[in-house]
């Protein structure tokens, strides 16, 4: 693949601008990513303001070498209505958002870009282009999302999955979701990560199936079939990261209160519980799809562009954690 480009940052101030001091945790993440030089990523049909000015601003501060793939023409008068300089940037023409995943997926087997990030087409259709078996870019590993939270007075910053991609997981696929979850903890540099499996209470309920996939998640991480994290579930939102709560409902372990992951039974719950801290919280919010030989950035039309610069990051940070780990780390 191309090498990682080194380049110098903008000044620290122009992310304190970015980002406020009640998101200084997601800030440091960025400013890190940010130092170590950007990472060529394929943006794949930016043909709206909210990508294309996403893509600009991250490559702006250091983050990423964006290379568009896309409708050329379309591009360059989105950038045009939208004041952004795209001069220098390469452009790899494709007719249709379909032919533009193609385009983006040769990208990355020919060594030219590291990323993916989803542009201003339909989520299907991208995602479609990623993990069909003729793109080369599935692994063992099943593919989920994980979600970097920057909440308001919390001492840690949260990973949050699956909410995005695995609808009704099983236990083999949330297995995946919380090494993936994990794997992704230890690319920011965050150390070995305290991992809430969150169900509706802290007991084995025969009738909740998120309590005993908790429980079989948590032998699974004895017998070393989960590594790099310390597991502990089912438990409780309030008892997963309110020591309080913990305390005082007698829940005595080393995640209880602490929880740096949370593992949602669910897509709708983990979607829920993301949206509720977004816009509720006054959280932060970033996100990632693991499970890939590459990062894939899935942004969403409503994100800002904190949020897309804050994603650009986080995937810059884990193509230098699998370029030192020689891709093992998506391989298992």
């Amino acid at each position: 693949m191309s090498p990682i480009q080194n380049k110098t940052p903008l000044p620290a101030d122009s992310l304190s601008t970015a980002f406020p001091d009640s998101h200084a945790l997601m800030r440091a993440l960025v400013a890190k990513a940010a130092t170590l030089g950007p990472v060529p990523y394929a943006i794949v049909w930016p043909c709206s303001t909210h990508a294309l000015g996403g893509a600009v601003e991250a490559a702006r501060h250091g983050i990423i070498v964006p290379v568009l793939v896309g409708d050329r023409q379309e591009i360059e008068k989105v950038a045009l209505e939208g004041g952004y300089d795209i001069a220098g940037l390469r452009i790899e023409q494709a007719a249709t958002p379909a032919e533009a995943v193609r385009r983006a997926v040769a990208l990355v087997h020919e060594g030219e870009v590291k990323g993916l990030t989803k542009g201003s087409l339909h989520t299907d259709t991208f995602m479609a282009g990623v993990i069909k078996q003729e793109s080369g870019l599935r692994t063992r590993r099943r593919m989920s999302h994980v979600f970097c939270i920057n909440v308001p007075d919390y001492p840690d910053l949260l990973l949050v999955s699956d909410a995005a991609i695995n609808i009704a997981p099983d236990l083999i696929t949330k297995r995946d979701i919380v090494q993936n979850a994990i794997d992704l903890h230890h690319a920011l540099g965050l150390g070995e990560p305290r991992v809430a499996l969150l169900s509706a209470v802290e007991t084995i309920n025969i009738k909740i199936q998120g309590t005993l996939d908790a429980a079989a998640l948590c032998k699974m991480a004895d017998r070393h079939e989960i590594t790099g994290g310390v597991l502990d579930g089912p438990l409780a939102m309030d008892v997963a990261v309110s020591q309080d709560s913990a305390r005082i409902k007698n829940v005595a372990s080393p995640v209880a209160g602490r929880a740096q992951i949370l593992v949602a039974p669910d897509l709708e719950s983990g979607n829920i519980l993301v949206k509720s801290l977004a816009f509720l919280g006054k959280a932060a919010t970033s996100g990632i799809v693991m499970g890939a030989k590459v990062p894939v950035l899935l942004t969403s039309r409503a994100d800002d562009a904190t949020a897309r610069l804050a994603s650009a990051a986080i995937g810059a940070l884990y193509a230098r954690y699998l370029s030192t780990q020689g891709d093992s780390a998506s391989q298992h």
